[in-house]
């Protein structure tokens, strides 16, 4: 980050405390379309762009298409490095077990380490894990939100067109409410580093059953903003 500021004469400037990983892009999208989202033309950054957007009185950076498990944990790094304390993912997610018609939100509390990011900053295990801290401290924050936002577990695959048949049965059969692609690795990142991460899935598909990608009002960035919203005044 000192280089590319060097190199593109940027200045030395904080992100927000709150910042969010957005791999969709939605939010992005829809913020820049209403004029709500500013660049920040001070990020240093050779791979992504940051824009900023206040929220009820809460400044926040965000970062889209950040896609992937190695790409999320990259951009987080930079992102802590550069003045981040708090980092929200919101990810679109497949629906393993049918626990109510898609779209929903998952607070994911631990993450099937089906990847290879999250291994070089834990030993192995099965699942990388929540801060149990930040979950206690969401207790009853999304209470009365329009879309429900569940607990539970994840699979994330870094391999999108590996969820075979028996790949997802068997994670089904684990228990598993959906399929994401990042936050094993970001979890495994927190706990590594000491960082202060949550990540949500935002259930938007059946997995090529029926109805699929139904994200919701203006492509699902209503109410993915307002989970955010609700997390960020909560921890932050």
């Amino acid at each position: 980050m000192r280089e590319a500021r060097r190199q593109k004469g940027l200045a030395l400037r904080d992100v927000p405390a709150i910042c969010v990983l957005d791999p969709d892009g939605d939010l992005v999208r829809r913020l820049r379309r209403d004029g709500r989202a500013t660049p920040d033309r001070e990020w240093a950054c050779y791979h992504s762009e940051l824009d900023r957007f206040t929220h009820d009185d809460v400044e926040f950076g965000v970062v889209g298409c950040v896609v992937g498990a190695s790409y999320a944990v990259l951009v987080a790094e930079q992102l802590f490095a550069a003045g981040c304390r708090l980092l929200i993912s919101m990810t679109s997610s497949g629906r393993l077990q049918p626990v109510r018609p898609p779209p929903y939100f998952i607070l994911i509390e631990q993450a099937l380490r089906d990847e290879g990011t999250s291994y070089h900053y834990l030993p192995p295990s099965d699942f990388s894990l929540a801060d149990q801290t930040l979950l206690a401290a969401l207790e009853g924050a999304f209470d009365g939100l329009r879309e429900p936002v569940l607990r539970g577990a994840t699979w994330t695959t870094d391999a999108p067109f590996r969820e075979t048949e028996r790949a997802i049965a068997d994670m089904t059969a684990r228990g598993l409410l959906a399929v994401e692609m990042e936050a094993a690795a970001l979890y495994a990142f927190a706990q590594a580093c000491g960082k202060r991460v949550v990540c949500f899935a935002h259930v938007t598909n059946q997995m090529g059953q029926e109805g699929d990608f139904e994200k919701g009002e203006a492509d699902g960035t209503v109410d993915a903003l307002a989970v955010i919203v609700a997390a960020a005044k909560r921890l932050g």
